[in-house]
């Protein structure tokens, strides 16, 4: 019995590491700033916050990639209040026309400029509060850079990942400055 809890978990980690991905991964414990490229995605919104919400958020979605036969992608990205969900469209579906529901936008995002950490653990609420804060430090501490908006979570690893496995990163949109 102990030798499938580890054959399981591997079977889950190069199950994940087969989807599409949007963008690179930052690494744990690693600041960098680095380009988004210009992306489809669907987007489900809720009153209130994302890490009471999150639930409500992913399940619209995941009908709409069932139902459109649209390839999982990672990463998974969140807005935090009000709370929303994006997932990212894979270049296959991107050529399609897909339209927005009652419950799902489809949205065409510009490429961005963020500064980002990553993180390794649990997808909660106060590893992202405690990356945010590092972000927002590392920020007062440049003078070649300023934020554009707020921080969004960036969830890399599916629901079934064990927390200490699971990879996320913390976003905030940037701009250079003169």
């Amino acid at each position: 019995m102990k030798l499938y809890t580890p054959l399981a978990l591997i079977a889950t980690m190069s199950f994940l590491n087969a989807y599409e991905s949007a963008f690179p991964k930052t690494s744990p414990e690693t600041i960098e700033v680095k380009t988004i490229p210009a992306s489809k995605v669907i987007i489900s919104k809720a009153e209130g916050d994302y890490f009471e919400r999150s639930n409500n958020l992913f399940s619209p979605l995941f009908q709409y990639i069932q139902s459109n036969d649209i390839a999982m992608t990672t990463p998974v990205e969140a807005e935090i209040n009000p709370g929303a969900m994006y997932f990212y469209i894979g270049c296959e579906a991107a050529l399609r026309d897909l339209k927005s529901t009652e419950t799902v936008t489809v949205k065409e995002l510009p490429e961005r400029l963020v500064v980002s950490i990553g993180i390794k653990g649990n997808y909660s609420e106060s590893n992202f509060e405690s990356a945010k804060a590092q972000l927002l430090k590392w920020l007062e501490q440049q003078t070649d850079y300023a934020a554009t908006g707020p921080a969004r979570a960036i969830y890399w690893n599916g629901p079934f990942t064990p927390g200490f496995l699971k990879n996320s990163e913390v976003h905030i949109p940037i701009e250079k400055v003169s």
